[in-house]
């Protein structure tokens, strides 16, 4: 007989993580947060869980087992209509087991309680907590029931029986099945808690690590107006914010990277036929372009994250990232965690196996959105727009959605690659795709139209942030490397990169920093607009110019702080990816054409017969034509430096004609606060100039190291115009003039203490090149990311011959 003096409720403030066999992970975490964390300022909503003793007695009484048996013993979960069928049954046999009085009792109890503390107008959130739930391997995310904004007795406690039934949903039935759980040995316990009232503001997901790469040492939020149902399940593009751990627990609370979503609805509550629902409603124009959370906001849910994150670290002895999701409350204006679980994806990827894949060739772009993963994959495109057509699809197939819903991972884990119209990368289509290992694309917007069911297509994650479905089935290859067996040569090899959207994922690579960050990518791609154009709006007559200005920097506070703000956030985000080791930041180096071709530019920029030789690179910096928009590149890196405490960056100075120049350059830039010297600012010169080897020893005094520019050196010396195609033969950094020129630059540094390093593919070109290199005792060599590892292996033969010992590993 069962003993109904049982306590089937417990209080989150006497629950911890060690309960989940009391309560479920979900609960069990609530309650460690709410008892744990409260009082370092982890705002958690108070509630009760009701225990999976409960769901066992009413089962129990309702002697519900041997029905339960009868229905999904011998169950095949390929069988999708099988499943179904059985399923339901499932749910029908538990939903109707009545709540026994002693239990219903207990519950109505604690729920009156609950609004002695937040009052009449209490409403609450009724959720699923399974025993096999946010474990470390398994998170079970979105397969179990939620019911939100309840408020009355008898709704509360059909919720507590729904959530019941939601443990023999299809999808749970079959998650369970994949990861070898007893359908008879999980249970589930029902968290009852306040009611976050985010569909009168904003919420959520953060993850306290980069999802994509694994990169640890970021704190990644996400989130979007109304509730949090439109970010878990991709209906909406969400905000997207970074923090960098490391410079934050040093008291630089700066926001490290924003990118603004699309977020065109969201969700709230209405009543539909006199019953409490959800439905989703657009988003007012001017919420849509402005951030659902301010930069305090964003900096506070990092300190809670952080805070959760290390506790519980502490408590399991190891690192833990963690999931976490958030709300923010329209009533009070406070930021509530509402959930936490281990992390069971990115944190479990190697971090001593890089795994790089490449297209072999180009092909014709059908569609793009945000990547997922870095992998690449071929198949047949299988279009779903209703349901009803998943009994279609064939494994191997490529999905192509405007959403997926928790119900379709049956149809996913045979899936090849998944491509949606909607959705930001903590949807559910990329929280699945990563568990299974697939590359996803979400948020293409039109992927469903210009893609048919039976197109042959390829989509590939391995090309930065923004993946790319191809027509056609591209060949590929992927490069597998043992990092923790390579070693490292004595000279120091380090990268170019310009693209903060692939630094993450560039950093794990056996690098000794940045040798060459180039500013003029973040500019085109990401800022888009000629840094005078932001500075003098108004000399711009063409309307259509002006109105493509306004559409960019509307959600800043300027458009010369969209300039500092989008520069500072790319270039940070550069060295934060490589943080503490050095990132060398080239000041703007485009030429009068290439500015020209920015939004604004055709107003600020004079027409030369040369640009290669013209208006550029030091130049431009104190010219009363450009001085106004190289102090916006000063104030961005100052931004870096200081507000972000990324003081592993050194600038560098191209296209340096002149001491002189130089020393003006120098003036300028200590006016605008970067002084040499002062926290550690090193500034080095580009050496592409012959005149920068001719007086090496004048620059040494000026600058803290050069970096030799091959190409420019080489055009330079040859007097070969490298854009000239009829000439370009005559281009070869191996001549012989060429590398005597290197030879001078290595040797005069060296003789002034000065570092010397170069930015060029010559070393990885040309094997011959690179023992010239070690030979002459150059201090880095810094090359494109798909050289690094074959460079490695070259440099490591070059000095084996030359009798020098690899590196100590650290």
């Amino acid at each position: 007989m069962i003993d109904t003096t049982n306590e089937y409720v417990r209080w989150f403030s006497d629950l911890g993580i060690s309960d989940v066999p009391l309560v479920g992970g979900k609960n069990a975490s609530l309650g460690e947060m709410y008892r744990e964390l409260t009082a370092q300022g982890v705002r958690v909503p108070n509630g009760f869980a009701i225990t999976a003793a409960a769901y066992q007695y009413v089962l129990d009484q309702a002697n519900a087992w041997p029905r339960l048996h009868a229905a999904l013993d011998g169950l095949d979960v390929t069988n999708v209509d099988d499943l179904a069928r059985r399923a339901q049954l499932a749910r029908e046999i538990i939903y109707s087991a009545p709540l026994p009085d002693e239990l219903a009792r207990q519950i109505l109890d604690a729920y009156a309680r609950l609004g002695d503390e937040y009052g009449a107008q209490l409403t609450v959130a009724v959720r699923s907590s399974a025993t096999a739930e946010d474990l470390p391997t398994a998170s079970f995310a979105g397969q179990h029931e939620t019911f939100l904004n309840i408020a009355g007795e008898a709704k509360l406690l059909d919720s507590v029986r729904r959530c019941f039934a939601s443990l023999f949903k299809d999808r749970a039935i079959s998650y369970r099945v994949d990861n070898g759980f007893d359908h008879f040995k999980v249970f589930l316990s029902v968290g009852v808690m306040k009611m976050v009232r985010s569909d009168l503001a904003s919420s959520g997901v953060i993850f306290s690590l980069d999802t994509e790469t694994g990169f640890r040492d970021v704190v990644f939020i996400t989130g979007a107006y109304g509730l949090g149902e439109n970010v878990v399940q991709g209906t909406v593009e969400p905000d997207e914010f970074h923090v960098f751990k490391p410079t934050f627990r040093k008291g630089h609370r700066t926001v490290l990277r924003r990118t603004l979503g699309g977020k065109e609805i969201k969700m709230v509550y209405s009543k539909n036929a006199g019953r409490d629902t959800t439905r989703n409603v657009p988003t007012p124009k001017e919420d849509q372009r402005r951030f659902c959370l301010s930069d305090d906001e964003v900096l506070s849910l990092a300190d809670a994250t952080l805070r959760i994150e290390d506790h519980y670290s502490a408590k399991a002895g190891h690192p833990m990232p963690m999931d976490v999701e958030w709300a923010k409350d329209g009533i009070d204006g406070a930021l509530y965690m509402v959930q936490a679980r281990p992390e069971t994806v990115a944190s479990q990827k190697s971090l001593t196996t890089f795994d790089e894949y490449a297209l072999e060739r180009a092909g014709e772009l059908r569609a793009s959105g945000r990547a997922v993963g870095g992998k690449v994959a071929s198949g047949k495109a299988r279009v779903i727009t209703d349901v009803a057509q998943l009994n279609q699809f064939q494994a191997g197939e490529v999905l192509i959605a405007d959403t997926t819903m928790p119900d379709w991972g049956t149809v996913m884990k045979i899936a090849a690659a998944v491509v949606t119209n909607r959705g930001g990368r903590t949807c559910h289509a990329a929280i699945v795709a990563r568990e299974l290992g697939i590359p996803a694309v979400v948020g293409c917007d039109n992927a469903t139209e210009s893609i048919q069911t039976g197109d042959e297509v390829t989509v590939s994650c391995a090309e930065g942030d923004l993946g790319h479905v191809y027509a056609g089935s591209i060949p590929f290859k992927k490069i597998s490397t043992d990092l923790a067996s390579l070693q490292r040569p004595k000279t120091h090899l380090m990268v170019n990169i310009g693209n903060p959207d692939i630094a993450f994922q560039t950093s794990f690579l056996p690098s000794d920093g940045v040798g060459l960050a180039r500013m003029e990518f973040i500019v085109a791609e990401h800022i888009k607009a000629h840094p005078m154009a932001l500075v003098h709006p108004e000399r711009i007559t063409d309307q259509k110019t002006r109105e493509a200005i306004e559409k960019l920097t509307r959600s800043f506070a300027s458009p010369t702080d969209y300039f500092v703000r989008r520069l500072s956030e790319g270039v940070g985000t550069i060295a934060a990816a490589f943080y503490p080791r050095p990132v060398i930041v080239r000041m703007s180096d485009f030429k009068t054409n290439e500015y020209a071709s920015l939004l604004g530019g055709h107003w600020f920029e004079p027409q030369e017969e040369n640009p290669m030789l013209g208006f550029r690179g030091a130049s431009r910096y104190t010219h009363p034509a450009y001085a106004e928009g190289f102090s916006l590149e000063c104030q961005a890196m100052k931004r870096v430096r200081e507000d972000m405490g990324l003081t592993n960056v050194k600038l560098m100075i191209p296209f340096c004609r002149r001491v002189q120049e130089a020393e003006r350059v120098l003036q300028a830039m200590a006016a605008h606060g970067l002084h040499r010297g002062v926290d550690g600012l090193e500034i080095y010169v580009m050496c592409e100039i012959p005149n920068n080897v001719i007086q090496i020893d004048a620059f040494a005094q000026l600058f803290d190291g050069f970096s030799i520019g091959s190409n420019d050196l080489t055009q330079l010396v040859l007097g070969v115009d490298r854009d000239s195609e009829i000439v370009a033969f005559d281009f070869d950094e191996r001549d012989a003039g060429v590398k005597e020129m290197i030879r001078l630059t290595i040797e005069g540094g060296k003789r002034n203490g000065r570092h010397v390093g170069i930015c060029g593919q010559a070393p990885s070109d040309y094997p011959e090149m690179a023992q010239y290199l070690v030979e002459l005792g150059i201090d880095s060599i810094s090359l494109n990311p798909d050289t690094i590892i074959k460079t490695t292996r070259q440099l490591l033969e070059v000095e084996q011959r030359l009798g020098r010992a690899p590196r100590e590993k650290t």
